[in-house]
């Protein structure tokens, strides 16, 4: 059993820099090599060996215990919306106005904190890309469906975002996150203020062909696999039960799912299990060798000269842009721990004031968006947006749109919310 006077290495921290690195860069270098579920595993196993016997060396098991207890809870919550939001299925087409475009995105923003945001992306991307498909101006729309679906919409609620679950598994109360409301009305509003603005001149630059195309190939809206709302709902309700009966229902939700709905409709949501399997083996990873970098973190927390809530946006953001945002929002949490402020502490997390941990949080999930990279429906997005005839741009270009859009945005939630 670890003691105080355990000392955590510095070097214990590179298999975890290493596995969070490979995340990032492998995809961009070696993409077809990361294809493979099978090499992903070969590179975590191999960074969390070494962590491993560190562990066992130092009787450190019941911290690997915790950990990993930790870890089922994350991956049966995003495995079991992950396969009940996969049997909904959205049939039907109707204009592609900028009106009904804000319409889908709000509604995205909206049902992210319910069904999760991979969820809630898995659900209304082939729709609204569908209902576009006469449009030859849409670069654009799978962009900001990016940032207000499958990032910033989903911070209401402990099952929006991963990073937001794992706060409630280190003891944030379940709707805690709530307070986040005007700071995500804030965002909300503005994004699809700019969005329908945009839009609105791209629209204006169809051709007749395109707008008779779009107002003629009319088929009623229709929802196909409602019973998985029974399941979402038995998921959902699951998250206030304690440990292990939250687990085993929100499987059990997600197997019922799996069996009693038809299987056309994930065949046409082109669902698979390669995804949640690619989350599974890169979290593992990312579990297992967190533990001494968040130690150290929170050990330390006062050498790094980040005192303020506005800082802690900007850090913990930052790191989440590149690398995943799960790790990095409790990277966050380490360091306010470690600062031993003289505050009185909210939320749940010994040690972490409210507004310290509204900060963490907003940034662990906003800047998400900033790169593909930065949250995992943001790939996914983007292969679905491609597969159906848009030019999405480059990594590159695509943080063109995000800084241009996002960055002034977060300048201004850091004035006006985290008082710079």
């Amino acid at each position: 059993m670890p003691t105080q006077a355990t000392i955590i290495p510095v070097h214990a921290i590179i298999p975890f820099v290493c596995l969070l690195l490979s995340i990032a860069l492998f995809p961009l270098f070696v993409p077809k090599l990361w294809e493979q579920n099978s090499k992903k595993a070969m590179i975590t196993l191999f960074f969390s060996l070494p962590i491993l016997v560190y562990y066992w060396q130092n009787n450190m098991e019941i911290e690997l215990f915790r950990t990993f207890e930790d870890y089922l809870s994350f991956i049966a919550l995003l495995a079991s919306l992950y396969v009940a939001s996969g049997g909904v299925l959205l049939k039907g087409d109707f204009q592609g106005t900028p009106i009904n475009n804000v319409a889908i995105l709000g509604l995205g923003s909206l049902l992210a904190n319910f069904i999760g945001t991979t969820g809630a992306s898995m659900v209304l991307i082939r729709p609204l890309v569908k209902i576009n498909s006469q449009r030859n101006h849409t670069a654009h729309i799978p962009i900001f469906f990016i940032f207000l679906v499958s990032n910033i919409g989903g911070c209401l609620t402990p099952l929006g975002d991963p990073p937001l679950f794992l706060g409630y598994l280190q003891g944030v109360p379940f709707f805690w996150t709530l307070r986040l409301f005007w700071i995500w009305l804030f965002c909300i509003s503005i994004l699809l203020s700019i969005f329908f603005l945009f839009d609105t001149i791209q629209y204006k630059k169809e051709s007749e062909k395109a707008l008779f195309d779009d107002r003629s190939q009319i088929e009623p809206v229709k929802i196909c696999g409602k019973r998985n709302f029974i399941f979402l709902g038995g998921i959902i309700s699951s998250a206030f039960l304690l440990s292990p009966w939250r687990e085993i229902l929100m499987i059990s939700m997600a197997i019922f799912s799996y069996l009693f709905t038809v299987q056309e409709n994930r065949l046409q949501n082109h669902f698979s299990f390669s995804p949640i399997n690619e989350v599974a083996i890169l979290f593992a990873g990312i579990f297992i060798t967190m533990v001494p970098a968040l130690r150290l973190l929170k050990e330390n927390g006062t050498a790094f000269g980040i005192t303020e809530p506005w800082q802690f946006f900007w850090v913990t953001g930052g790191l989440s842009a590149f690398l995943d945002n799960a790790p990095t929002y409790l990277t966050g949490i380490s360091l306010a721990q470690g600062l031993n402020l003289n505050l009185p502490s909210s939320g749940g997390i010994i040690g972490v004031p409210h507004q310290f941990l509204l900060a963490i949080s907003a940034g662990a999930v906003f800047m998400g968006a900033l790169t593909y990279i930065g949250n995992g429906p943001n790939f996914m997005v983007k292969t679905i947006a491609e597969e159906s005839g848009i030019k999405m741009p480059s990594f590159f270009g695509y943080m063109l749109y995000s800084g241009l859009i996002l960055i002034p945005l977060f300048v201004l939630v850091t004035i006006v919310f985290l008082r710079l």
